[in-house]
């Protein structure tokens, strides 16, 4: 008994076991952090006094402590539908709240980052650090890389800037999304993507070229289409080059999905006449017709590693992470044909 309020009084008070609400008082684990800080809360509201232990006093201590982080995404990103962003946002912010770490979130419009204006929860100081998820003009990341508090980026990157960051792998999901459709037969490939428009478009890229060059295959700078206008926002009509590949690859499901339909409007069937692959296994890639081929990148791998740098980067504002890659995997799904069989037949007739 500790000033008359003993542990069992606070089980009773919650519906939880003794053993419970001793483990959480002493810091020990098999409490999940959500409950080890409702029992602190209620002990400190009790009137419990806790042995003059390290632990107890440390676990206490932490219950009254509150972080606050920003997550900043530009409104480029912002669907009306919701967006792989949205997805990966939540999954952040209810990862830090385990953490007993609450997120504020702000959108930063076109204007915004044209000017360089912070946005409102870092000009009014409220919030102890700032996660930008998605991609944001260099023009922008200037203007963030010289805020004091715990900066980190989340899936992009800018190598002008040393800040912290967790991306995908997409060099090597570009190379894997090729090299797939490459052993299905295929030799004339193009990519959907705006380049320069974000980092990830780039290195899907660079994959994508790589492969070509690999299989010594031809490259044709008409078959490298973009996808959004200058202000990043996908494009609502999609140009095809007057010859067409036998396949495409997208930088996004998103786009794999605009391609999808617009093909279809020109009466071209996917994948009997051209086949199309996409990137992320978000949503799109599954509700459409056909089912789209993709490189799923691991989301919640992302959120939880970007939580724990964050959390370490509170704790200590001098930590530095780096870029951390979180690998992913080919998903096959219904939007490739196999040709490698009539290619054979092809180069047969050809000697």
């Amino acid at each position: 008994m500790k000033n008359g309020v003993k542990m069992l009084d606070i089980a009773a008070k919650l519906g939880v076991s003794v053993v419970t609400v001793s483990n959480a008082l002493a810091g020990r684990d098999g409490v999940s952090e959500q409950m080890r800080k409702r029992i602190c809360e209620t002990a400190e509201k009790m009137g419990y006094k806790p042995s003059n232990t390290k632990s107890e006093r440390k676990r206490l201590s932490m219950s009254k402590v509150s972080k606050n982080v920003g997550i900043l995404t530009s409104e480029r990103f912002v669907g009306a539908r919701g967006t792989f962003y949205w997805e990966l946002t939540a999954s952040i912010s209810n990862q830090l709240s385990q953490h007993n770490v609450c997120t504020v979130y702000e959108c930063v419009t076109a204007d915004s980052e044209t000017n360089g204006i912070l946005p409102n929860m870092v000009a009014e100081g409220k919030v102890d650090g700032v996660i930008v998820i998605g991609q944001v003009h260099r023009s922008y990341i200037k203007c963030l890389s010289k805020l004091t508090m715990p900066l980190m980026f989340v899936d992009f990157y800018d190598n002008r800037y040393d800040i912290d960051s967790v991306i995908s792998d997409s060099f090597n999901g570009g190379y894997i999304l090729t090299d797939y459709l490459v052993s299905k037969g295929h030799r004339k490939i193009g990519f959907f993507g705006t380049l320069n428009a974000t980092s990830s478009i780039n290195d899907r890229y660079l994959g994508y070229v790589k492969c070509i060059m690999e299989n010594e295959l031809e490259f044709r700078r008409e078959w490298i289409i973009g996808d959004r206008n200058e202000k990043g926002i996908l494009n609502e009509k999609i140009d095809f080059p007057e010859e067409m590949p036998t396949a495409f690859v997208c930088n996004c499901d998103e786009t794999a999905f605009r391609v999808i339909s617009a093909l279809k409007t020109k009466g071209v069937r996917v994948p009997e006449d051209i086949s199309v692959v996409g990137y992320d296994n978000y949503t799109v890639s599954s509700i459409c017709i056909p089912t789209i081929t993709t490189v799923e990148v691991d989301l919640a791998k992302m959120a939880e590693v970007s939580v724990k740098i964050m959390v370490k980067k509170l704790a200590d504002p001098k930590y530095r992470e780096g870029r951390r890659i979180i690998s992913g995997k080919l998903i096959e799904k219904e939007s490739v044909l196999d040709i490698s069989g009539s290619y054979s037949e092809e180069r047969s007739n050809a000697y």
